[in-house]
């Protein structure tokens, strides 16, 4: 199991990232840039929950000493902490506040609500950009929770980008997989048909019946994925061997919601390591935007239609005796 860290990892380039990654039985071995490197907290999620994969089965990590001038960021984040690595570094920990969440586990509901509450200053305490990331959080890591039967619980981590106005978030976990999951009560052909049967509204893996039940209405991907639509923002999920990703739209374009997940304006594929368990990363745009009760309520108008056009083409199809 080889993972190398390389100069620059965002969501946009990740796929190269991903390709290259050796996800095979063994040791992990961990290797980087040796002069810098900028990675999308859903990175460090990744090379976590491998690194905590691999402790749990009592095998060996070997991580080359970092020289890259930011190896301290990966210090600060937790990573050699979690991973009980030695980092050979001395530094004076300033406040987390407002600035980044460092990479934490979180294994029940009270771990949620400890993790929320702490993500609430990197909003600066606006309360029309503290509900996004609340719902968006809250949906990843109840979905953890409720089907991937994961030992190690959500990692998870966030940091705001002051430049941009962003909020860049990962929520990993080495679990059982979408495809297992869904499997349940649906028919997946393959890891890529199961990322877009878990991304299409009104389907969930606790029933066959659309619009899911009263606890699981399967929703919250679907609502994730349009609200990152709606902003033009980057998400991504990878699980099995198959990645989605959820391109930016074009600002001289209508961010029109839609419910084939393999319609939108996205890249896909088939051909990546597998990786056990499922991966979710999402960059949040803090600028202006439409006033997030009113983003749901759309996208909760089009869930409602979506959900009784597809309940009437069920009821349309012809029966045999």
């Amino acid at each position: 199991m080889k993972l190398h860290l390389p100069n620059s990892v965002w969501i946009g380039n990740i796929d190269t990232f991903l390709k290259k990654m050796d996800t095979s039985n063994g040791e992990l071995e961990i290797s980087s840039h040796k002069d810098w490197i900028s990675v999308h907290p859903v990175v460090l999620c990744m090379v976590t929950s491998l690194g905590l994969k691999i402790r749990h089965e009592n095998k060996k990590i070997l991580f080359q000493k970092m020289t890259a001038t930011s190896k301290h960021y990966f210090h600060r984040m937790g990573l050699f902490k979690l991973l009980k690595l030695k980092s050979e570094m001395e530094i004076k920990e300033h406040g987390s506040a407002g600035r980044f969440i460092p990479i934490q586990i979180i294994k029940n509901s009270k771990e949620l609500d400890n993790f929320i509450t702490e993500m609430i200053p990197l909003l600066h305490k606006e309360p029309d950009k503290v509900e996004p990331i609340k719902y968006v959080v809250t949906e990843l890591v109840r979905n953890v929770f409720e089907h991937a039967q994961s030992k190690i619980g959500a990692v998870v981590c966030a940091q705001y980008y002051p430049k941009s106005n962003t909020i860049r978030i990962g929520v990993v976990d080495i679990g059982i997989g979408i495809k297992k999951s869904i499997s349940k009560v649906w028919n997946p052909k393959s890891d890529l048909d199961a990322i877009s049967l878990a991304l299409t509204p009104g389907i969930t893996g606790t029933t066959r019946k659309v619009g899911g039940t009263g606890e699981n209405a399967g929703a919250g991907l679907f609502f994730i994925k349009s609200l990152a639509k709606i902003n033009r923002d980057f998400f991504i999920i990878y699980s099995g061997n198959a990645m989605y990703k959820l391109l930016k739209n074009p600002k001289n374009k209508e961010a029109k919601l839609i419910a084939e997940p393999l319609q939108d304006h996205n890249s896909h594929g088939e051909d990546y390591p597998y990786w056990q368990g499922t991966v979710v990363g999402i960059d949040l745009c803090l600028d202006q935007h439409p006033n997030f009760d009113k983003i749901l309520d759309l996208i909760r108008d089009f869930y409602r239609r979506t959900k009784k056009q597809k309940i009437k083409e069920r009821f349309k199809r012809p029966r045999f005796i």
